[in-house]
């Protein structure tokens, strides 16, 4: 059985999703979102494991700082610096109307892509208000995330202005 590192994103059946935050000698100490901190056995498997980043044989100050950081911008609404591609800067979006009666109208991509960004991140705010609800059913929960993963993949047309493909949008996956 693979143990996890600090860092790695779990489902667990009953506390939902939580990332690990420590190491122990028999288990796992997962920071869930909606239970807060549990302990849970490294022997467990009946959790999905979402992203798992291995377990080094010593954690460094380092890179407990770099998972830390992964997970404030997993888990909170803080806004990253996201870069436009590099042949897109000092470009124009044309939008040219039917008619040619009508005046085109100019926008800076630049301006254009901060607002895409400022969509995603409302996205993912909403995302964490919807998991964290207490109001909310549990199925009512995974088809609004549902949805929201649909409204990532019809966002996937704008990846082309991303500068790196981490910044991407992804919707759902074909099995």
């Amino acid at each position: 059985m693979e143990i996890l590192g600090i860092g790695s994103r779990v489902e667990h059946p009953a506390f939902g999703k939580g990332v690990v935050i420590r190491l122990s000698g028999q288990d796992y100490e997962v920071c869930f979102i909606l239970y807060g901190i549990k302990r849970v056995s490294k022997d467990y498997d009946k959790w999905e494991i979402i992203e798992a980043i291995p377990a080094p044989e010593a954690i460094s100050f380092s890179a407990a700082e770099k998972a830390l950081i992964r997970i404030l911008q997993s888990w909170s609404d803080i806004t990253q610096t996201v870069e436009l591609g590099d042949r897109w800067k000092g470009g124009m979006l044309i939008l040219k109307p039917g008619s040619e009666e009508l005046k085109p109208k100019e926008i800076p991509i630049s301006t254009f892509f901060h607002k895409v960004i400022m969509i995603r991140d409302r996205l993912r705010v909403l995302e964490q208000r919807i998991n964290s609800s207490e109001y909310l059913q549990p199925d009512d929960k995974v088809n609004l995330q549902q949805y929201i993963t649909r409204i990532y993949g019809s966002l996937t047309t704008f990846n082309v202005l991303f500068k790196d493909k981490d910044d991407y949008f992804v919707g759902e996956r074909s099995e």
